[in-house]
């Protein structure tokens, strides 16, 4: 075990899931920390703090942690998911990432299916809506601090949200795949729903870190941007609550038979991991054979439509990860992995390139 000094240094703002993803796991936790409220790179409003003297990482907008090098040097971290596994090699007890390497690689894939698909939801719909345009760019500058006069808060309103409706693009968003997002939203809604009747969290009565991803983007998507509210309200109220629980699960005690036993997922589960088959699968695998043919674009098709966007490196690491874990398996650990993939439509996602 690697050894971290407490309080553990976050810098990021409450408008970013990620950001919100990291608070609430160090919370759950009982980990010491100090939240540096600002874009990292940018300003600070933490009090008495030189934000222009801390490490600034890349890409700079990303929530950011603070970790020694082998010379005691504090480097930036943005990755919420090595972060995390970070805090599980320094810190004992409540882990958020099962002991069991089957429900580790499941844990592992729904936490990548919150990260980089119901993201393609928030984006959308916080970009796509004038409501939610209208209250995005009002809100979100002063997350970095309350102290800007009215005229430069109108100015970065429209600077910031020109930028970001400019962005829909990079996430796939468009005229012909908004269908595609806003229907997988509901229908993540009610997977959701369903399988919170049964347990407490993803993973069992304890929640793992694809439970923290999927809180993150939910609190943009069910308590910030008026139309995935409004959605969320009206297919879960119970997926409402439960992103409001989620929040500070500091209180909670848990057990380590507490989690799922992999042999025997429930089936609610196995239809979450089918609508990552369904939806975010397709987009990562033609975004690996793109990258592979040195092409900037790639198009695939998902529920019957055309999907086109920008390659995008990072999730070519994603995908690599994934199929790092599932190589690590043997034995009687594949076995069961395959048979789990198999049902839910993923094993694509584990075949070598």
């Amino acid at each position: 075990m690697t050894t971290l000094e407490s309080p553990i240094h976050l810098q990021g703002v409450h408008g970013s899931p990620y950001t919100r993803k990291a608070l609430a796991v160090l919370r759950y936790r009982r980990i010491p920390y100090r939240f540096i409220i600002g874009q990292p790179g940018m300003m600070t409003d933490s009090g008495h703090i030189d934000g222009a003297s801390l490490p600034v990482a890349k890409p700079s907008l990303l929530p950011t942690s603070y970790f020694p090098d082998e010379e005691g040097v504090d480097q930036p971290v943005t990755d919420t998911t090595p972060i995390l596994e970070r805090l599980d090699e320094a810190f004992d007890g409540r882990s958020v990432h099962p002991h069991n390497p089957v429900l580790g690689l499941i844990n592992y894939l729904l936490e990548d299916y919150a990260d980089e698909w119901l993201t393609r939801c928030m984006f959308h719909f916080r970009w796509a809506f004038d409501a939610d345009i209208d209250k995005a760019g009002s809100v979100l500058p002063f997350f970095s601090t309350t102290l800007h006069e009215p005229e430069l808060a109108a100015n970065m309103k429209e600077v910031f949200s020109k930028r970001q409706i400019e962005r829909l693009y990079v996430v796939g968003s468009n005229e012909v795949t908004a269908a595609v997002i806003e229907s997988s939203y509901v229908r993540f809604l009610e997977l959701m729903d369903a399988h919170l009747q049964q347990c407490r969290f993803l993973m069992g009565d304890r929640p793992g870190s694809s439970d923290f991803g999927i809180f993150g983007q939910l609190t943009c998507l069910t308590h910030f941007d008026p139309t995935p509210m409004a959605l969320t309200l009206q297919h879960s109220p119970r997926v409402y609550a439960w992103t409001e629980r989620v929040e500070d699960l500091c209180g909670y005690e848990v057990e380590e038979g507490d989690w799922l036993d992999p042999a025997d997922l429930p089936d609610t589960l196995m239809s979450l991991l089918q609508e990552m088959a369904r939806t975010h699968m397709p987009q990562m695998l033609a975004n690996a054979r793109a990258l592979s043919a040195g092409e900037k674009q790639f198009e695939t098709e998902i529920d019957g439509k055309t999907w086109t966007q920008p390659s995008f490196p990072y999730q070519l690491k994603c995908l690599n990860w994934t199929r790092e874990r599932y190589q690590a398996l043997a034995g009687a650990d594949r076995e069961l992995a395959d048979s789990i993939l198999d049902q839910a439509g993923l094993c694509p996602l584990v075949d070598p390139v």
